[in-house]
């Protein structure tokens, strides 16, 4: 989306006086903005230096344990993968390696070879870290990465710059996923493995394991963690990509370091924006923060495309939402544009299929859509026809003998017996405020031809584990904020094998034509031959709509640009190793 676009979404905000809460709020942010924080504020630090805000401190800088995002943020800077995304094409491109992977189909075998790359340390990074991390991995079972490094039977390593995969079976997923997945050095690991290994439970030590300072192979080293203050990293003068030219991108850093400062609330961090306190908030901007942020000279604001999917899910394991016709009723019911213009205010996009458009290799654009178009009363008449063509009935039919539509009442199941009142359970408002939204809105969108639904925010923590644990829930709206650019998600979200607890299939989906499909598609190694199946399990999908999908917002991010240029923007925004790579200073 165009920064012209943006502008058109905002609306101005009326004054309000503040309230006492909301004023020691502001004292608060104020203090936090524009006391002093040590090093962080001081003139020590190089002109060259960029500041950014992040939400939250890091939880740790163990790799292998890092689950949450600012720390995999932070980590991404130095654990770099063999081949990276494309910001324009989003094409799979060799990094650490030295060009595309040689597949041998007789031997299900994948050559590399590696680019000349060092350590932060200075020493050489060879086949053999390749090698160590993979079978890191498989001996250890690590989470997160054991699924996709577990694919390979054995590792090879020729000579220093060439390593050798063997697969166990034809997955897809290994060029996409595996190949994508950050590489460690044998010198900083092998010692603590064999300290793991010793151990009663060898994984809980591994990931345990406090590492202070990565040794890694990116653009940028730790320099200094204040806990609580800061986190201080500087340019890696090992870094194997200075001077390349990439993609049309000839890669730095450019920048001495970069400065992290924790802000706890979005409130203090976009403040900090305003004030230039920070260059950048790496996390989205929420729109009620749009207008204000507009009105500066020095900011910048950009709106990217997401690799996301929110959604509303159904239990398929009982009636009536095992009845497709109810679900395709729902479907046409839930004015899409109306979420993505009113709640989203404009920033994001409906969602007809479950793969975002985004991901243009993958996304299906031919799948069956409901109500597009439509007004409230032709979507309220196409839905009593769905359901009347069902065997529905109702005390007070929502549509009349002369086609009048009026509010329906006592709707009975096929069977004549009423249906029971329902809950769609959603994130609160404190924590999605959108997706609170959404279900009140569809609530009221049911109501309208009698179906008894009741939106319920509730906990998240709780509201997973009611969904993904004890699937004690009728309908939810969910969401996946980063999905990833290889559709092998859309099997593990709808294969009957992953209907059990915490398993990915929340909705309890069960077709054998589509279990096939999708194993297919799992080992289908040609693009084009994948590309046909992954749509094929769209379309399955969005028929028979165990999920139906609403919205994917736009990922909206501000800058200051009176230090820095030269962000590179892509999919999932600006903040990515390509921009890390090549913003300098002005």
């Amino acid at each position: 989306m165009s920064d012209r676009r943006v502008k058109k979404n905002m609306k101005a905000n009326t004054p309000r006086p503040l309230s006492i809460g909301k004023a020691i709020l502001f004292i608060i942010i104020f203090m936090q903005i524009f006391i002093s924080v040590g090093p962080f504020e001081s003139k020590a630090w190089s002109a060259n230096m960029l500041k950014m805000g992040l939400l939250e401190e890091p939880k740790t800088l163990n790799l292998w344990l890092a689950r949450d995002r600012w720390s995999r943020r932070v980590l991404s800077l130095f654990y770099q993968p063999l081949y990276v995304r494309d910001p324009k094409t989003l094409e799979l491109i060799p990094w650490l390696a030295a060009d595309k992977p040689i597949f041998d189909k007789a031997s299900l075998s994948y050559t590399i070879k590696l680019r000349p790359a060092k350590w932060s340390d200075g020493t050489p990074l060879t086949s053999e870290d390749v090698a160590f991390t993979a079978n890191l991995v498989k001996k250890f079972k690590i989470p997160r990465y054991r699924s996709y490094w577990g694919i390979i039977k054995k590792t090879e390593t020729p000579d220093k710059r060439t390593v050798k995969f063997f697969l166990k079976k034809p997955m897809a997923v290994f060029e996409t996923r595996t190949l994508t997945l950050p590489i460690v050095s044998k010198a900083e690991w092998a010692k603590i493995a064999e300290k793991a290994e010793s151990a009663k439970k060898p994984l809980d030590v591994l990931l345990k394991y406090k590492i202070k300072k990565p040794l890694g192979s990116g653009p940028y080293a730790l320099k200094e963690w204040k806990q609580g203050a800061y986190l201080f990293v500087q340019k890696n003068k090992h870094f194997f990509g200075k001077g390349l030219k990439i993609k049309g991108h000839i890669l730095g850093p450019f920048i001495d370091g970069i400065i992290f400062k924790f802000f706890g609330t979005s409130d203090a961090a976009v403040m900090a924006v305003k004030k230039g306190t920070i260059d950048m908030f790496w996390w989205g901007i929420k729109p009620g923060y749009l207008p204000d942020l507009e009105s500066e000279p020095y900011v910048k604001l950009y709106a990217s495309e997401r690799s996301a999917l929110y959604y509303m899910g159904f239990n398929m394991r009982k009636a009536p939402f095992n009845d497709i016709n109810l679900r395709q009723a729902i479907a046409t019911l839930v004015d899409k544009d109306f979420i993505v213009t009113r709640i989203l205010q404009g920033n994001g996009v409906r969602m007809d299929s479950i793969v975002p458009p985004g991901n243009r290799r993958y996304y299906c654009p031919d799948v069956p859509v409901y109500g597009k178009g439509m007004n409230r009363a032709d979507r309220i008449k196409k839905a009593y026809e769905i359901l009347k063509g069902a065997g529905y009935t109702w005390d007070v039919a929502p549509v009349q003998a002369k086609g009048k539509v009026v509010k329906g009442k006592g709707i009975r199941l096929p069977d004549g017996k009423p249906m029971t009142p329902f809950t769609i359970l959603t994130p609160p408002a404190d924590y999605d405020p959108e997706r609170a939204m959404a279900g009140l809105i569809i609530q009221e969108w049911l109501r309208e031809v009698g179906i008894p639904a009741s939106s319920k925010p509730m906990a998240f923590g709780a509201l997973i584990d009611q969904v993904s644990k004890q699937h004690k829930f009728d309908t939810f709206i969910l969401g996946y904020g980063r999905l990833s650019l290889d559709p092998d998600y859309v099997r593990k979200f709808f294969h009957s094998k992953y209907d059990k607890k915490r398993g990915g299939n929340k909705a309890g989906y069960r077709n054998p034509t589509f279990d096939k499909i999708a194993d297919a598609s799992a080992a289908a190694m040609d693009v084009t031959e994948r590309r046909k199946l992954v749509w094929e399990m769209q379309k399955i999908v969005m028929r028979d709509l165990p999920w139906l999908p609403l919205y994917n917002p736009n990922l909206i991010e501000g800058v200051r640009t009176e230090r820095f240029k030269g962000w590179v923007p892509m999919l999932e925004g600006i903040g990515n190793r390509w921009s890390f790579c090549v913003v300098k200073p002005r």
